[in-house]
């Protein structure tokens, strides 16, 4: 018996009846086994990770839980050893260790802000409470010394380059060449605003999935795997959660929630970023589908598609030169 169909057995955490769900991510198999969760990073290389080794699976383990108590302290709760003795594999127990996961609490998922969304739930108080927990975060994080253009701009350049392989296939060829000409333009009119913006560091991944919302907010799983992805303009990461309430067709909480932003963070410039910034999160969110749909995760083809058309939308903006 494999590690991974070790780990679905309940017996593996001690449990009886109650089955262990799988869920699966273009980079780790997370574990929901009774109160608790176990996230597995996959041995992948993408170019902008790298899991391939059991030494760099171990560093970004212990990396995540650090860099994830900033917003979510009560949720982490370290890493344990995957061993292997005999035949045996075990989670903690005596024998080599084949590999690690991270263990966290495990929130129920109808208080997923996805979930939420699906079910019209989420409230306007809500998404202004997330834009205080966000402004909070964000006026106490490290500021970096960086160009915030050149990351920008070398992002941009690996997410075409990336996503070359999926024109004709997921996304047509006039859209995909639209969207390079007028993120070239945009970078090129705004270089001095953008390198004058201060660089943070951030969450890097903020999307309802990673949002639970019940007596209080928890902000969940940020970039742990690359700096690149975490460290920018805060513009970028509010126009993340901002491009996901407009995907979920709430544009009136999207407006709601980057208003609120703006007015606690007291930044007057973001506006003049946001479509672009989301534009940005919107074509990265069509990548790791198309990366997912390589692995024959169902339905990611359709999602890439579907963010595609919103980066397209987004990038409309740009060509007619509204910024």
């Amino acid at each position: 018996m494999n590690m991974l169909e070790t780990l679905l057995l309940p017996e593996t955490y001690g449990l009886k009846d109650e089955k262990v769900e799988l869920i699966q991510t273009a980079i780790s198999w997370v574990f929901l086994a009774g109160q608790y969760v176990y996230k597995v990073k996959k041995p992948v290389d993408f170019g902008f990770l790298d899991f391939t080794t059991l030494e760099n699976r171990k560093h970004f383990c212990y990396r995540e839980v650090e860099l994830n108590k900033r917003l979510c302290p009560d949720l982490y709760l370290g890493v344990v050893n995957i061993t292997q003795s005999g035949d045996r594999i075990a989670i903690d127990k005596p024998g080599a260790i084949i590999d690690y996961a991270v263990k966290m609490k495990r929130l129920p998922k109808d208080a997923q802000m996805s979930e939420l969304l699906k079910r019209g739930e989420v409230s306007k108080e809500t998404v202004e409470k997330i834009a205080s927990t966000l402004s909070e975060f964000h006026s106490n994080a490290e500021v970096i010394e960086d160009s915030g253009y050149d990351t920008v701009k070398f992002n941009w350049d690996e997410n075409f380059e990336q996503t070359e392989r999926f024109v004709g296939e997921i996304i047509e060829q006039p859209k995909y060449e639209f969207m390079c000409s007028q993120v070239k333009r945009f970078l090129d009119k705004n270089k001095s605003f953008i390198e004058n913006r201060i660089v943070k560091d951030g969450h890097g991944d903020l999307h309802s999935r990673n949002i639970f919302v019940t007596d209080k907010i928890h902000i969940f799983d940020c970039i742990e795997f690359n700096k690149r992805f975490r460290y920018g303009d805060v513009a970028s990461e509010v126009a993340f959660l901002a491009m996901d309430l407009d995907f979920y067709g709430r544009e009136d909480l999207s407006k709601r929630f980057v208003n609120q932003y703006i007015k606690l963070s007291n930044d007057g410039e973001l506006p003049r970023l946001l479509s672009f910034y989301k534009c940005y999160r919107a074509y990265v969110r069509a990548k790791i589908n198309c990366f997912q749909h390589e692995q024959g995760v169902d339905g990611s083809k359709e999602l890439a598609s579907k963010y595609f058309n919103l980066a397209h939308t987004y990038s409309k903006s740009l060509c007619s030169g509204a910024i």
